[in-house]
Parts: C-alpha cells; structure tokens; sequence
C-alpha cells in the first residue's frame, strides 16, 4: 500500500464515526456539572461589559489593534457619505457584491460596475475588483471580528479575492462575545448549518517571515466596517 492510499485509507475510516451536529458536543465532558457551556466559556474570556456603548468600545479598540477600519454611522445619509468618500479616495473603477438590502443600496449609491457572487462569475474578474462589499451574520465586540457564512456573505470567494473587504452590519449585529455568535449560529441555522463560517480578524496577515507582519498575505490587504441603522 503507498502513503497516498494509507493516507486515504485513514480518511475514509474516520469518517465511518459520526460526528456531533454543531453546539451538540459533550461540552461538560472536561467542565464543572453546573451551568452552561456558554457561561462556562465566559470564566475564561475577556470580559466584555453588557451595554451597547461598552461593547461598542470594545469592538472599536480591538479593531484599530487589529488594523481594521471601523465607522459607526448614525443614519443610513452617513454611511452614504463615508462609503462615497472612501470610493473616492482610493479610486474604484469597480466592485463585487452580492444581494441583500444593505449591499443593494451601497451598489447603487456608489454607481460602479457590479460582480455579484450569488451569479455567475468569473474568479478573475472577482480578484480584479477594487473591493469586495458584504453583508455579515455579526460583530464580535470581544475579539473585533466579523462573523460571516457563506450565506450571509456572498459565498466564499466574496470575502477573500478583492484587495479590500468592506462590511455593512446593523446596530443590532453587534455582540457581547464569542458564546453569543455560536448561540446565534445556532438560534440562526439550526440543523442546516452553513458550508463555511468564518470570523475574520482583521485584514489578512503574516509575520512568518523574520516576524514582519505582512498585510494581505492570505487575503484582503484591508478590512473596512460599517456599523448602521
């Protein structure tokens, strides 16, 4: 037998042993017997604080650590202005996107050539495209990251190819911690989960090299977040 069929051979009989559906793992296996996971979890992570104003904070921090933009804007007018002005700055000649009603409206604020990914498209022509605009599941306030699925985002290919990834969330989206985005994962999608959940953490990066953070390495070389009505 070669490695290759070694290899394979040891794939097909891990998969002969079910795994859980998401959120239905023995989480009290290594956990005291009483509370909740989600509560267990919270005694070991950063504490966020419980107001929308703290949690705004928090995200906001951790994004400019995480070297993302971030705009909170307090009126559909005011994400207007700084979506336009940041097409202007950075010269767009062109996007991608996909459907939902707050890409819709920003597509047709911006009056710039269109891909969407819930269409056929061209790969290229998506890597091509100054910026990358999607909608998302959540934010983070704890860690500073996006929560994004293949539904909610366009796909998978949406949130990497373009240089610069753009995200339009609702006040709303904003959460306390990382055991509030599995339990609306959960609450959201139940037992159809989505073929790719992500948490983007700011832009893509590396520090492999001589540990020299090196942006878009993986990814978009910029993360910009929206936060509106």
């Amino acid at each position: 037998m070669t490695e290759r069929e070694k290899i394979f051979a040891r794939i097909r009989e891990a998969l002969t042993v079910p795994a859980p559906l998401p959120g239905q793992h023995d989480a009290g296996h290594h956990a005291p017997a009483s509370g909740t996971p989600s509560a267990q979890a919270r005694e070991w992570l950063p504490p966020v604080g419980d107001s929308f104003e703290d949690q705004l904070a928090r995200f906001r921090a951790n994004a400019a650590d995480l070297k993302a933009t971030f705009y909170f804007c307090n009126s559909r007018d005011e994400l207007a202005k700084l979506l336009c002005e940041l097409r202007d700055v950075e010269g767009w000649k062109k996007i991608a996107s996909h459907t939902g009603e707050l890409t819709d409206a920003a597509c047709k604020m911006l009056g710039l050539p269109v891909s969407h990914t819930d269409q056929k498209f061209d790969a290229n022509e998506l890597e091509a495209s100054d910026a990358g605009i999607t909608e998302c599941d959540a934010l983070v306030a704890q860690t500073g990251s996006v929560l994004v699925t293949n539904r909610s985002a366009g796909g998978r290919a949406l949130s990497v190819l373009p240089p610069h990834h753009v995200v339009l969330a609702r006040r709303e989206q904003l959460l306390r911690d990382l055991p509030a985005a599995f339990e609306l994962l959960k609450k959201k999608y139940a037992a159809n989960y989505p073929s790719m959940i992500s948490f983007i953490t700011g832009p893509s990066r590396t520090g492999d090299i001589e540990r020299i953070l090196v942006l878009g390495a993986h990814g978009p070389k910029k993360l910009t977040i929206f936060c509106g009505p």
